[in-house]
C-alpha cells in the first residue's frame, strides 16, 4: 500500500486504493462519522464528465458499496470552483457486529 501524508482513514483506504489502482486521481477522502470531515465514507476525485462513470464502474467491479455519485462545485470566496467528483459509500457495519449471525427476512 502507498504511503499517504496525512495517512488515510482506515475505513476508506480500500476505496481509495481501488480507485487509484485504476488511475482515478483522488484528492480527498474520509471514512466519515462523528469528528470527521464527512458524515459518511466519501472519496473526492478530479476528472472530466466521463471520469465519474469510469470511477463508478471501477468501484462496482471491486464490489464496493457505492450509494451516491455526485458532481460538485465548491464555492470559494463567493465563486463556484470545479466541478469535481464525489463518490459516497455505505457505512461499514460496526466492528463488533457479526453479520453472519444477523437474522435476515
Amino acid at each position: 500500500m502507498r504511503e499517504y501524508d496525512p495517512p488515510l482513514d482506515r475505513g476508506i483506504a480500500p476505496m481509495v486504493e481501488a480507485l487509484q489502482a485504476a488511475g482515478v486521481e483522488t484528492f480527498e477522502s474520509c471514512e466519515g462519522g462523528e469528528g470527521h470531515a464527512f458524515p459518511v465514507p466519501t472519496v473526492r476525485f478530479h476528472g472530466y464528465r466521463d471520469e465519474g462513470f469510469r470511477a463508478l464502474a471501477v468501484a462496482l467491479l471491486a464490489d464496493l458499496r457505492v450509494v451516491a455519485l455526485r458532481r460538485v462545485w465548491d464555492v470559494i470566496d463567493g465563486e463556484p470552483t470545479g466541478p469535481d467528483w464525489e463518490m459516497v459509500f455505505a457505512k461499514a457495519a460496526p466492528s463488533n457486529v457479526d453479520l453472519a449471525a444477523t437474522p435476515t427476512d
